[in-house]
């Protein structure tokens, strides 16, 4: 039940690190079920809107300013459901128009650790729904002694030193993988894919933004006319993905592709939107990794090819291995699944106590 003064006796909250991302776990119970009590709330506890978020939980950051609701799921197939919020740092605004991949690594530990899924051994497996996007995901990770182990010898880049080993499968259900039909696009004078493989994102090539593909997240935010053609392209391209207006939402995402500069498949700048990722999203990772993979896709031409399932993607800060599948079915529709491996790690686990008011 949630607590009638929540800034008085505070809400019990889980701080996680999933992948490169970081956010502050709840229960569903221990949340308002009225939406607008809700996202009023989580502005509080995150501290937003202010660019430091000095007076909450989050890292003046949009990969830091993220939040995961848990709840036992109603289907007998799943173990549990995750929705994604991202709170915004500067705007009132929580948006639920994504999903969260590297949140979702935490899901399965998170949990267990809560009382929602039992250990299942040296091994446990969680069947996860992803509210926003009705996609499923199987996490599998190390439960000895009846709690995730997260410790082991796993990296990723883009968190320091290792953690034990999450693999994550995810399925996309029965939605297309190509949200419009088509392959190629022209949107705001661009030849763009719009794919969707548990996040909508726009594939756009650098160089027709005068990016070389080489340049520093801080760099490229610092352009203020690459930053507003991005936005122009983003815009456009969310009625054409089913998503309406996205003025106010944080997707699609939109990847600037460039040939690789080392031992990648292709090189990745992407705008989450207004910053500049400094890694890359499993779930982004995955819908670029399938994107390049179709024959005509924006990328697909300078792309490496290799001979496995396994895509690696670079990043600013190294590289991710997207293993993913595409095929097309026998109505010529495009489907794909995807697998990667992350790490997650339980921060603190307390009472959050939200500021009075914003």
């Amino acid at each position: 039940m949630v607590a009638a003064d929540a800034e008085r006796t505070g809400i019990r909250c889980t701080l996680m690190r999933g992948g490169t991302s970081k956010g502050a776990f709840f229960l569903a119970d221990d949340l308002p079920t009225d939406r607008t009590a809700r996202d009023d709330l989580l502005l509080r506890v995150m501290g937003s809107p202010d660019p430091a978020q000095i007076d909450g939980l989050g890292g003046a950051h949009p990969l830091t300013s993220k939040v995961a609701i848990v709840s036992r799921s109603s289907d007998p197939d799943i173990d549990v459901d995750y929705l994604f919020l991202q709170v915004a740092v500067e705007e009132p605004v929580v948006a639920d128009a994504q999903t969260c991949g590297n949140l979702l690594a935490a899901i399965g530990p998170f949990a267990i650790e809560r009382g929602l899924v039992e250990a299942a051994g040296r091994n446990s497996t969680v069947r996860i729904r992803l509210v926003n996007t009705g996609d499923v995901a199987a996490a599998t990770f190390a439960t000895p002694h009846g709690l995730p182990d997260y410790d082991g010898d796993t990296a990723i880049d883009g968190v320091p030193g290792t953690a034990g080993r999450i693999d994550l499968e995810l399925r996309g259900g029965d939605k297309p993988l190509l949200p419009t039909g088509r392959v190629v696009d022209e949107v705001a004078g661009h030849r763009v894919t719009l794919i969707d493989n548990g996040m909508p994102v726009v594939l756009l090539r650098a160089d027709e933004l005068g990016v070389a593909g080489d340049e520093s997240p801080a760099d490229l935010e610092s352009r203020a006319d690459l930053r507003a053609a991005v936005e122009h392209v983003r815009l456009a391209a969310g009625p054409l993905m089913g998503l309406g207006d996205v003025a106010q939402q944080t997707v699609p995402k939109v990847f600037l592709l460039s040939p690789p500069s080392a031992d990648g498949a292709i090189s990745t700048r992407a705008f989450i939107p207004a910053r500049v990722h400094t890694s890359i999203g499993v779930l982004m990772a995955a819908s670029v990794a399938a994107g390049i993979r179709i024959p005509g896709a924006v990328g697909s031409d300078i792309a490496r090819r290799g001979d496995t399932d396994v895509t690696l993607l670079e990043h600013p800060t190294g590289t991710f291995p997207a293993a993913v599948s595409v095929e097309r079915d026998a109505d010529g529709v495009w489907r794909a699944s995807s697998r990667s491996v992350r790490t997650a790690r339980k921060i603190f686990d307390g009472t959050v106590f939200p500021r009075p008011r914003r």
